[in-house]
């Protein structure tokens, strides 16, 4: 089977301009990156100097609410609320965890999910 030059330069250029969507927004960069999908958090846990953003992505194809523990007052570490609702794609930082302690955080959604629920520890 022969391929033409012409249809495969179509196809590049196609998948090059994303359709008639606007183009997706590049995920920021951080080496403290949890990513959610649907078997749940992963890594569970990261340990982070005091003023580190943790970043968060969402690689399921639901949403995922980020909250920090304990549910529902989400008190404990209120820089993880920063993160907030993510839809299927999005990313997003937390505040910048100033205060030595650990902080947990779940899916306020999905509270009992333990997949879906993990620690920061800032020292």
């Amino acid at each position: 089977m022969r391929v033409r030059p012409a249809l495969i330069l179509l196809g590049l250029f196609q998948a090059s301009c994303g359709g008639s969507g606007s183009p997706a927004a590049p995920v920021p960069s951080n080496p403290n990156t949890f990513v959610l999908s649907g078997t749940g958090v992963s890594p569970k846990e990261f340990t982070v100097a005091p003023g580190t953003r943790v970043l968060f992505v969402n690689n399921d194809s639901r949403r995922h609410d980020v909250a920090s523990d304990p549910p529902p007052e989400h008190t404990d570490c209120t820089e993880l609320n920063a993160v907030g609702a993510l839809s299927p794609g999005q990313s997003r930082e937390s505040g910048n965890l100033v205060t030595v302690r650990t902080c947990g955080f779940h899916d306020h959604d999905n509270p009992d999910n333990g997949s879906l629920r993990g620690r920061i520890i800032i020292r």
